[in-house]
Formats: structure tokens, sequence, C-alpha cells
């Protein structure tokens, strides 16, 4: 690339081939994140409390 205004103009023209998500699907896409990291969040508070209380069963701490 030793010519700078054929690189601008090839990033230009690449620059016009990006398409960017509408409001609609950037909308459904962060509802979609929330509910799946609501859904892990709750499972590993589960998957801790039961591992907490495994251990604590094994150690013979368990009151």
């Amino acid at each position: 690339m030793s010519n700078p205004f054929k690189f601008a103009q090839e990033v230009r023209a690449e620059t016009a081939k990006v398409t960017f998500p509408t409001r609609n699907e950037t909308a459904v896409t962060t509802i979609m994140v929330f509910i799946l990291a609501s859904v892990a969040a709750v499972f590993f508070f589960f998957a801790d409390r039961v591992l907490n209380w495994a251990v604590s069963l094994l150690l013979g701490v368990a009151g």
C-alpha cells in the first residue's frame, strides 16, 4: 500500500459495505443478554449453595 489515496478509497469502499443492526434487533439482543445473564446467575447461585453444603457436610462442620 504505497498510495495513501488508494488506501483511503478502499477503506471508504469497505466501510460502505458495513451494515448495522436495526433498533429492534439491538433491543431483542439486549433483552436476550439480560435473560441469559439472569439464568446463569441463578444457576451459579444454586450450584454454589449445593457445593457449599456438600463441602460442609464432608468436613463435618454442617450445623
